[in-house]
Protein backbone atom coordinates (compact mmCIF):
# COMPACT_ATOMS: atom_id res chain seq x y z
CA UNK A 1 0.00 0.00 0.00
CA UNK A 2 1.46 3.26 -0.75
CA UNK A 3 1.54 6.14 1.79
CA UNK A 4 -1.58 8.44 -0.12
CA UNK A 5 -3.48 5.26 -0.08
CA UNK A 6 -2.65 4.81 3.50
CA UNK A 7 -3.04 8.78 4.61
CA UNK A 8 -6.13 8.47 3.01
CA UNK A 9 -7.77 5.39 4.80
CA UNK A 10 -6.57 7.08 7.90
CA UNK A 11 -8.18 10.77 7.20
CA UNK A 12 -11.39 8.54 6.04
CA UNK A 13 -12.51 7.83 9.28
CA UNK A 14 -9.85 7.99 12.49
CA UNK A 15 -9.55 11.91 11.21
CA UNK A 16 -12.96 12.04 10.38
CA UNK A 17 -14.30 10.68 13.90
CA UNK A 18 -11.43 12.91 15.76
CA UNK A 19 -13.25 16.18 13.93
CA UNK A 20 -16.69 14.71 14.53
CA UNK A 21 -16.06 14.48 18.45
CA UNK A 22 -13.98 17.68 18.89
CA UNK A 23 -17.44 19.38 17.28
CA UNK A 24 -19.46 17.74 19.59
CA UNK A 25 -16.91 18.68 22.12
CA UNK A 26 -17.04 22.10 21.43
CA UNK A 27 -20.95 22.50 20.96
CA UNK A 28 -21.28 20.74 24.40
CA UNK A 29 -19.09 23.44 26.24
CA UNK A 30 -20.96 26.19 24.74
CA UNK A 31 -24.53 24.81 26.14
CA UNK A 32 -23.03 23.42 29.43
CA UNK A 33 -25.11 24.46 32.12
CA UNK A 34 -24.32 27.41 34.01
CA UNK A 35 -22.81 28.98 30.97
CA UNK A 36 -25.80 31.27 30.50
CA UNK A 37 -24.99 34.49 32.35
CA UNK A 38 -21.55 34.41 30.87
CA UNK A 39 -23.29 34.30 27.61
CA UNK A 40 -26.20 36.75 28.46
CA UNK A 41 -23.02 39.09 29.74
CA UNK A 42 -21.26 38.90 26.50
CA UNK A 43 -24.17 39.52 24.49
CA UNK A 44 -25.30 42.89 26.15
CA UNK A 45 -21.70 44.09 26.06
CA UNK A 46 -23.34 46.95 23.15
CA UNK A 47 -26.01 48.14 25.28
CA UNK A 48 -24.15 48.81 28.76
CA UNK A 49 -23.96 52.19 28.66
CA UNK A 50 -26.59 53.08 26.81
CA UNK A 51 -28.65 54.37 29.57
CA UNK A 52 -25.67 56.11 31.94
CA UNK A 53 -22.69 57.23 29.83
CA UNK A 54 -19.20 55.72 30.72
CA UNK A 55 -17.78 58.81 31.87
CA UNK A 56 -19.60 61.15 34.33
CA UNK A 57 -16.90 64.09 34.03
CA UNK A 58 -16.13 64.24 37.35
CA UNK A 59 -13.40 61.89 38.43
CA UNK A 60 -10.26 63.78 39.16
CA UNK A 61 -7.84 63.38 35.99
CA UNK A 62 -10.94 63.02 33.67
CA UNK A 63 -9.30 63.60 30.02
CA UNK A 64 -13.07 64.22 28.25
CA UNK A 65 -13.94 66.81 30.75
CA UNK A 66 -10.47 68.49 30.13
CA UNK A 67 -11.18 67.87 26.18
CA UNK A 68 -14.83 69.66 26.46
CA UNK A 69 -13.02 72.56 28.30
CA UNK A 70 -10.63 73.15 25.76
CA UNK A 71 -13.14 73.11 22.91
CA UNK A 72 -15.16 75.61 24.60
Amino acid sequence: MDTYSLMREIADSWVLLAMALFFLGVIGWAFRPGSRKTHADTANIPFRNEDKPACTKNCPDCACAKLKEQQL
